[in-house]
């Protein structure tokens, strides 16, 4: 899609804040929202078809003012998500719900959905940085906005609403519940349909601290240099048939209980490895992301939107994954880091983060493989129906997610973007073009 360029009018932006009183308090993050490796930006775009007119409607209904009240009442409900991230003692990460409001920018773009669509719909976007434009002060981890949106309405009707979170806020469960709570009152609901509890202090370490698992995926190793030359993102879509072209070099016990999610993440793994080119005795680390909302023994309750999820590392030898054979091993090693969460993991996971002073991941040969297919985002109505893109709106290199799509012919397929260096990225392109082929 990086060859369609259009122009995109912006309105100046304005701090949206709740729109009834709320509280004026500071309210401590968890131990897991806290971490280092989550304190930056995640982007989210979610694209909308126009809406089709009722026999009553005089006029098309412009989304972003339909958007910015219903953003106001529901930060009613979210109000620490208005407030601003200080730093306390011990660089402990507090939230002043101040009231002052997340950024909105409401903007217009020369473009139809169906250029969009042709150029194909998905990571990287055109003109991403128009489309959610990084207002000056607005970049911060500390004293900034917690959230930037922008509302940007396409020609001939349809829109995209974009989203940068700071991620030590929500994960993507929290904040697909936020969107969702937008999305109620947009369509006409008095309020969110499900109540937003802060809740984090279930997530502080126990005292004493004390980790009972390895936690491989916090190794503290010297970071790698910076990888060479001009780094290149692709999205790649994997139909039915592709899942099932991955799944057919498994031996026939192995292909018959391995999940589609530890088939693919299992075959990306071997693929960049192999693209990279990683030398044999280095250590490869793929890191899962588990979510634990489901463990009654942790006491989350029902609509908690802070962080709730764990990494989790397997890893090999690099030749190992580059070797004949080796995909049925490293579906082997996604399935027990996967079975390896527990509670009590997630607890270790805590006690981990604070004994260690929030490590961040490992990042020696990292490769982060995120599964947004159940997040929600390609369900959140604002109005307009569901989107026909909803998902992350960029990706750096290391870090994927799966992305629930359609493909062309209109069947469930996942799309995955990855960035790499160039000449890495036109092996790792070789590599899926051979597996359409087989």
């Amino acid at each position: 899609m990086a060859t369609l360029a259009f122009a995109v009018r912006r309105r100046d932006p304005e701090l949206v804040g709740p729109a009834a009183p709320t509280p004026r308090e500071t309210k401590r993050l968890s131990e897991i929202d806290d971490q280092d490796t989550l304190r930056g930006h995640v982007s989210f775009a979610l694209v909308y078809r126009a809406r089709v007119m009722d026999d009553d409607d005089v006029a098309p209904v412009h989304p972003a003012g339909v958007i910015r009240r219903a953003l106001g009442e529901v930060l009613v409900h979210y109000y620490p998500l208005a407030g601003r991230l200080r730093e306390a003692e011990g660089r402990k990460l507090v939230v002043e719900c101040s009231g002052e409001g997340v950024m909105f920018v409401e903007a217009d773009a020369d473009v139809r959905l169906e250029e969009l669509e042709g150029a194909g719909l998905r990571p990287p976007f055109p003109c991403m940085d128009q489309l959610l434009f990084d207002v000056e002060g607005s970049g911060g981890v500390l004293n900034c906005p917690l959230l930037l949106i922008q509302v940007t309405r396409l020609l001939w009707g349809g829109f995209i609403f974009a989203l940068r979170l700071n991620h030590t806020m929500c994960d993507a469960i929290g904040i697909v519940q936020f969107m969702n709570a937008v999305a109620e009152l947009a369509r006409g609901l008095p309020a969110p349909t499900v109540a937003p509890p802060w809740s984090r202090e279930l997530l502080e370490a126990r005292n004493p601290p004390m980790a009972s698992f390895p936690h491989r995926e916090f190794d503290l190793i010297p970071p790698p240099a910076p990888p060479a030359g001009d780094m290149v993102m692709r999205s790649f879509i994997f139909g039915p048939s592709d899942l099932a072209a991955i799944k057919k070099h498994l031996p026939p016990l192995v292909r018959d209980k391995a999940t589609t999610f530890e088939a693919l993440a299992a075959y990306l793994w071997c693929a960049r490895t192999a693209a990279l080119e990683v030398p044999q005795g280095e250590e490869a680390r793929l890191v899962i992301i588990a979510n634990f909302r489901a463990f009654v023994e942790l006491g989350l309750p029902g609509g908690y939107y802070g962080n709730a999820c764990v990494p989790l590392a397997a890893l090999a030898d690099a030749a190992a994954l580059r070797g004949g054979g080796s995909l049925a091993d490293a579906v082997a090693l996604v399935r027990r880091a996967k079975a390896a969460v527990t509670a009590e993991y997630v607890r270790s996971t805590v006690d981990v983060l604070v004994l260690r002073g929030r490590p961040f991941l490992a990042l020696q040969n990292l490769f982060v493989v995120s599964d947004n297919r159940h997040a929600g985002f390609h369900r959140v109505d604002f109005g307009w129906g569901e989107p026909v893109y909803g998902g992350p709106a960029d990706t750096v290199f290391g870090v994927t997610f799966l992305v629930p799509v359609k493909d062309r012919d209109g069947e469930d397929a996942i799309t995955v973007p990855i960035v790499l260096p160039r000449p890495a990225m036109e092996r790792f392109a070789a590599e899926m073009e051979s597996l359409c082929k087989a």
